[in-house]
């Protein structure tokens, strides 16, 4: 199943992460398919990038948002 998720780049206890379009099987920070946006919640207000386009065109063709995401 392919999912839309977030998968942490970034140094320790500084997270930032990309969301991430990846199939469930592989690993969180592993292989994905496509790099959608970006979301920093050590900005304040938190911020959040993220291609609304392209990630309407794979929910369309089956990928499933995480409940973070």
């Amino acid at each position: 199943m392919v999912k839309i998720r977030l998968r942490r780049v970034g140094a320790t206890k500084a997270p930032f992460y990309r969301v991430v379009v990846a199939d469930s099987r592989y690993p969180r920070d592993g292989r994905f398919i496509e790099e959608l946006g970006t979301y920093n919640p050590l900005a304040e207000p938190s911020e959040i990038k993220i291609d609304g386009e392209r990630a309407l065109a794979w929910m369309k063709n089956g990928a499933q948002p995480t409940d973070t995401v």
